[in-house]
């Protein structure tokens, strides 16, 4: 049976001390934000934002930061790079979508300092230590926030099409999580349980949602390939976001029907075990997802351009080539992967 989040006692206001990291759970955590920076010996920051998550933001974050940097639109490499000059701090807040929060975590890698991450989508970007670097930087390891206050309203304040895309992106991370380079039992069970969440929410109509459930299956996907590592579907987002210049959510969403069924012949265990928990048998698991996304998406809808697809595929073979996971796919299958997504 689908997990629900009733099954969980406190799953709706928790504070979860892991190791050194503290996870703060709750609606209306977003208000307290600055309570809990302050309780947590993080009252001297500079602040990593945009102007749509500044514009959520109780007025205590920004006039306690030392600084506010606006995060602009682009790849982390690139626009984290310009940032890093800025930065005089650091212990850094990040207040924003994955992007904002992978910013604060490249610069505090380089710089040798902290992070904390209040996250306004489902990017899961919070609970990781997955992230690049700017650009001509080297770093001695990579950075994984140590203050998570995680407000579910502000993370699913989007309308329904990008809302469900970002979801599906979360619910790719416990995808992966099944069969990611360091699978485990922990990642295994934990990201499961947060797919089934992102289902039941997501089943729910439009209207009367509950998206506590939503914004923890991301936050329990994102812990799960935090553990386990990325996989193929991700190296062949990415590239394909890089090379085509389509949107990262989207394009996460279009594929994952189509990576899951080049999957499947793989790790028939893992995508069994996620059909069961998304309420589909593993045939059924494609329609199942696309449904889940609210319908079939297509590249040529993102912007896609043909003419790129053969740069796509060399970029795609080349990662994935030197990816860990086993028995990674070849050029065909990539580029017939990208036909039955275009």
């Amino acid at each position: 049976m689908t997990p629900s989040l009733s099954d969980l006692p406190n799953a709706r206001d928790f504070t979860w001390r892991d190791g050194d990291r503290l996870v703060v759970f709750r609606e209306g955590a977003l208000a307290e934000a600055m309570d809990v920076l302050e309780g947590h010996d993080w009252g001297h920051f500079e602040l990593l934002t945009t102007s749509r998550a500044l514009g959520t933001a109780p007025i205590e974050l920004p006039e306690a930061a030392v600084a506010v940097h606006e995060v602009p639109p682009g790849r982390v490499a690139d626009v984290s790079e310009p940032i890093l000059d800025e930065v005089t701090t650091p212990t850094l807040v990040a207040l924003g979508g994955g992007r904002v929060i992978d910013v604060a975590k490249a610069i505090a890698a380089v710089r040798g300092g902290r992070v904390a991450a209040i996250p306004t989508t489902l990017s899961g970007a919070e609970m990781t230590h997955i992230h690049r670097l700017p650009a001509g930087h080297e770093a001695p390891h990579l950075v994984r926030p140590a203050v998570v206050v995680s407000d579910p309203v502000p993370m699913t304040d989007l309308d329904e099409a990008p809302l469900r895309a970002t979801a599906m992106n979360a619910l790719a991370h416990g995808a992966e999580a099944l069969y990611g380079p360091g699978a485990n039992p922990a990642a295994t069970l934990v990201s499961l349980r947060g797919a089934a969440m992102i289902a039941e929410a997501l089943d729910q109509p439009e209207d009367g949602r509950d998206r506590v459930p939503l914004a923890l299956g991301a936050l329990l996907c994102a812990h799960g390939i935090d553990s386990a590592g990325l996989g193929p579907h991700h190296a062949i987002s990415q590239e394909l976001v890089r090379v085509m210049g389509i949107p990262h959510a989207e394009t996460n969403a279009t594929l994952l029907p189509h990576t899951m069924e080049m999957m499947r012949p793989r790790f028939p265990e893992a995508l069994e075990a996620l059909g069961e928990a998304l309420g589909a048998t593993p045939k059924k698991l494609p329609p199942r997802l696309k449904e889940l996304g609210g319908g079939p998406r297509w590249l040529s809808e993102l912007g896609a351009e043909p003419e790129r697809v053969e740069a796509a595929v060399d970029a795609i073979h080349a990662r994935v080539g030197s990816a860990p996971v086993p028995d990674p796919p070849e050029r065909e299958e990539i580029r017939t992967l990208i036909e039955k997504a275009w």
